[in-house]
């Protein structure tokens, strides 16, 4: 019976070292599934929603581009009301989710009585919740107000700032913000993407882009300085008036011909 016994255990270990056909095939199944996923993992990265991957744009295309807007409108301007920088930047604050004109219907009141940050204080932020209840979020909106009008007394001295990150600091103020009052009250070459710049960039390919930073990038790095005083005001205003989201007037587009939009209509 020993040896028996001791017959039996070394078999058992023998067996034990060597994988059994059924853990090879399993094996095997596993490294094909690792093997498979690998493809997948690569195919995983972010791919921008626009049209096909064109031609990029020349730089005397570009040029052309903007040569015809400026003659077709040499000094375009923004269409926020305003008085001065502060009452810019709280324009600019308060357009968020909103359109222009909404803004301007009820700052027009608002700036008469306020038009500074002390003020803005002075109304407090219940009366000027009251100025602006007819815009979107307007009462998050008057908390920033108030807020970023705090800020401007303690630490500038009541002056807008005059750089991007400083203007950042500011309630209620991000980089479109900055880049709007930069360029609008200070006379600098920013580039503010909005809704509007963010499709023409992407639809004509001037500067396409998954993410706003990316088209503000793209486009400050082709268009001439010549341009850049005015040219995110000409961009909005062609995506505005023309460049339409849903239905654009490519019929009358002043840069039809160059456009690389493949669904254009002319």
């Amino acid at each position: 019976m020993a040896k028996i016994t001791r017959a039996k255990a070394a078999k058992k270990s023998s067996v034990l070292s060597v994988p059994s056909k059924s853990a090879r095939k399993t094996a095997r199944k596993t490294a094909k599934k690792a093997t498979a996923r690998k493809p997948a993992k690569a195919s995983a990265k972010p791919v921008a929603k626009r049209s096909p991957k064109s031609k990029p744009w020349t730089s005397a295309e570009v040029h052309e581009v903007f040569s015809r807007f400026r003659k077709a409108n040499p000094e375009p301007k923004g269409e926020l009301e305003h008085l001065n920088p502060y009452t810019l930047l709280v324009a600019v604050v308060l357009s968020a989710q909103a359109t222009d004109a909404g803004v301007n219907r009820a700052t027009r009141a608002l700036f008469a009585v306020a038009d500074t940050p002390e003020k803005m204080l002075d109304l407090g932020e219940d009366t000027v919740r009251d100025y602006i209840k007819t815009i979107g979020l307007y009462r998050n909106k008057a908390k920033n107000v108030i807020a970023l009008s705090q800020k401007l007394i303690a630490e500038f001295g009541g002056e807008v700032p005059r750089t991007r990150a400083e203007i950042e600091t500011l309630p209620g103020a991000g980089r479109k913000t900055a880049n709007v009052v930069l360029n609008m009250a200070f006379g600098e070459h920013t580039m503010a993407v909005d809704t509007h710049v963010f499709r023409v960039g992407n639809r004509t390919g001037l500067a396409p882009g998954n993410n706003v930073l990316e088209v503000e990038l793209g486009l400050e790095k082709i268009i001439p300085s010549e341009f850049m005083l005015h040219a995110h005001h000409w961009l909005i205003l062609h995506g505005r008036y023309t460049c339409l989201a849903r239905k654009p007037r490519c019929e009358v587009c002043l840069i039809n011909d160059l456009c690389r939009w493949p669904e254009k209509t002319v």
